[in-house]
C-alpha cells in the first residue's frame, strides 16, 4: 500500500528544509521579477529613442524574463497544494508544467522576437543616435541583474556543496525548476547585456548598423538555447526523473541503518515535485517475524521515512530471497 503524509502538515514540519526551500524559491522569483520589470521598462524606452536593434532585443529579453517569473510564481503556488484523495502524491508536478509554459514563453517572445528584429534591421539604414544613455542603461541593468543572479547563485552553490557536486551538475539534476530557471535566465541576461554593449560599440566604431542587428540575433539565439534547455529538463521531470545517485545512496544508507531492516534488494526514487520523492523499495526485515508482525515493521519503516519533509510517499515490500541485496555504493537496479 502506498503510504503518503497527511494533507495537513504537523507543526514539526513548519520549519522543515522543504518549507525553507520553498520560501527561498519564492523570494528568489520575487527579486528577479522586480528587477526584470524595471529593466524592461527602461530598456524599451531607450530602445525606442536610440533605435538600437540590440537594445530592442534586450528589452524583449527582459519582458520575456518578467513574464516567466509570473509563471514561476504560479508554479510555486500550484505545486504547494496539499495531497488529496484524487492526488495522493500531491500537486508537485504542476511546477514543471508551469515552468515549461514559462520556458516556451521565453522562446516565443524573447528568442523569436529578437531574431526577427535583428534580421529586419540587418539591411536597415543607419540611424544617427546618441548611445551614451544606452550604455548607462546597460551598465545599470548589469548591476541589477547581477544582484538577482548572485542571490540565485548563492542558493545553487550552497545546495551543490551539500551534495558534493559541481554547480553545473546541480543545475541539471535539481528537482527545483524555479531555482534552475531564475539562475539560467539571470546568467543569460548578463551575457545578453554584454552582447548588446559590444554590438553598440562596434556599430559606433565602424558605422555599420549590421553589428547592431547581429547583436540582436545573437541575443535571440542565446535565449533559444536557454529555453530549449529549460524545456528539456522540465519535460524530463514530468515524464518521471529518478533521483540522482547521491540522493539514492543517502536513502539506501538510511534504510540500512534502521534496526528493522536487514537488507534492501530494490530501491526506486522518483521526483513527484520540487524536492519531493516517491520511494519504492523491497527490504528484508531483521529477525524471523510472522506475516502480521512483518507488516507492522514495514509500516514503521515507511512512517519513519515519511517524516523526512522531502519524501512524498513510500511503498516498501518484502524482498525476494533470490534477489541480491544492494550496497550504498551500488548504482544498480535504478528503475
Amino acid at each position: 500500500m502506498t503510504r503518503t503524509p497527511p494533507a495537513v502538515a504537523s507543526p514539526a514540519h513548519s520549519a522543515s528544509p522543504a518549507a525553507e526551500t520553498g520560501g527561498e524559491s519564492l523570494l528568489t522569483v520575487l527579486i528577479a521579477l522586480g528587477v526584470n520589470t524595471v529593466i524592461a521598462v527602461v530598456k524599451s524606452i531607450v530602445g525606442a529613442v536610440t533605435g538600437s536593434a540590440a537594445m530592442v532585443a534586450e528589452a524583449a529579453h527582459s519582458w520575456a524574463d518578467a513574464g516567466n517569473e509570473v509563471f514561476l510564481l504560479l508554479a510555486e503556488r500550484r505545486a504547494g497544494r496539499a495531497p488529496d484523495a484524487r492526488h495522493p502524491l500531491g500537486y508537485g508536478r504542476a511546477a514543471y508544467v508551469w515552468s515549461m509554459v514559462a520556458a516556451f514563453g521565453l522562446f516565443a517572445v524573447g528568442s523569436a522576437v529578437s531574431v526577427w528584429h535583428g534580421i529586419t534591421a540587418w539591411s536597415a539604414p543607419e540611424e544617427e543616435a546618441e548611445y551614451t544613455i544606452a550604455y548607462i542603461v546597460l551598465a545599470v541593468a548589469f548591476v541589477l541583474e547581477g544582484v538577482s543572479f548572485l542571490n540565485a547563485h548563492r542558493r545553487v552553490r550552497r545546495d551543490a556543496e551539500r551534495r558534493h557536486i559541481s554547480d553545473a551538475t546541480f543545475l541539471r539534476q535539481t528537482s527545483d525548476p524555479t531555482l534552475r530557471a531564475v539562475w539560467v535566465e539571470d546568467a543569460s541576461a548578463l551575457i545578453g547585456l554584454a552582447i548588446a554593449a559590444g554590438a553598440l560599440a562596434l556599430h559606433q566604431l565602424t558605422g555599420d548598423p549590421r553589428w547592431d542587428a547581429a547583436g540582436s540575433i545573437l541575443v535571440g539565439v542565446l535565449l533559444g538555447v536557454v529555453a530549449i534547455f529549460l524545456l528539456s529538463r522540465n519535460m524530463a521531470f514530468l515524464v518521471g526523473e529518478v533521483a540522482d545517485p547521491v540522493v539514492r545512496t543517502r536513502v539506501l544508507r538510511w534504510l540500512l541503518e534502521r534496526p528493522e531492516v536487514l537488507s534492501v534488494s530494490y530501491l526506486h526514487l522518483e521526483y513527484v515535485g520540487p524536492e519531493k520523492l516517491f520511494v519504492v523499495g523491497a527490504v528484508d526485515l531483521a529477525g524471523d517475524e510472522r506475516e502480521s508482525e512483518a507488516a507492522v515493521l514495514l509500516q514503521r519503516v515507511e512512517d519513519a521515512l515519511l517524516e523526512h519533509p522531502r519524501v512524498a510517499a513510500v511503498v516498501l515490500s518484502l524482498s525476494n530471497p533470490a534477489h541480491a541485496p544492494l550496497a550504498p555504493e551500488s548504482q544498480n537496479a535504478r528503475a
